[in-house]
């Protein structure tokens, strides 16, 4: 059995800290009291569904992470950046597309030269 109250206090703390947010700023962005992310981070919280839903989705953490540790195979950036593509909508994903194919044959040909 996970402890997920200990994986959510680990992923949340990690996803805000990377983001450069406090405790407070996150409350606010997502409309909830400061308390509720600090005892959330020191593996307190029991954060109500819809508390916890705006939490990951703000932070863009994957539910996998939290819910299913084990099996999250991808790092955490891949997985944020999967996250994000996901909430885009097809116009959003097709204007970003082609920077999308841009940006990693550049990063393909570095990778390459350097070899």
């Amino acid at each position: 059995m996970h402890d997920y109250v200990k994986n959510l206090a680990k992923e949340v703390r990690a996803a805000r800290e990377e983001a450069h947010l406090s405790q407070a700023a996150l409350a606010e962005q997502i409309g909830c009291d400061e308390r509720t992310i600090l005892n959330i981070e020191n593996d307190r919280g029991n954060p109500k569904f819809e508390v916890l839903c705006q939490i990951i989705a703000y932070l863009h953490i994957p539910a996998d992470r939290i819910f299913h540790p084990d099996t999250a195979t991808d790092g955490v950036k891949k997985q944020k950046l999967l996250l994000m593509l996901q909430e885009c909508d097809e116009q959003e994903a097709a204007e970003i597309l082609p920077a999308i194919e841009y940006l990693l044959a550049l990063i393909h040909k570095r990778g390459n030269s350097n070899e």
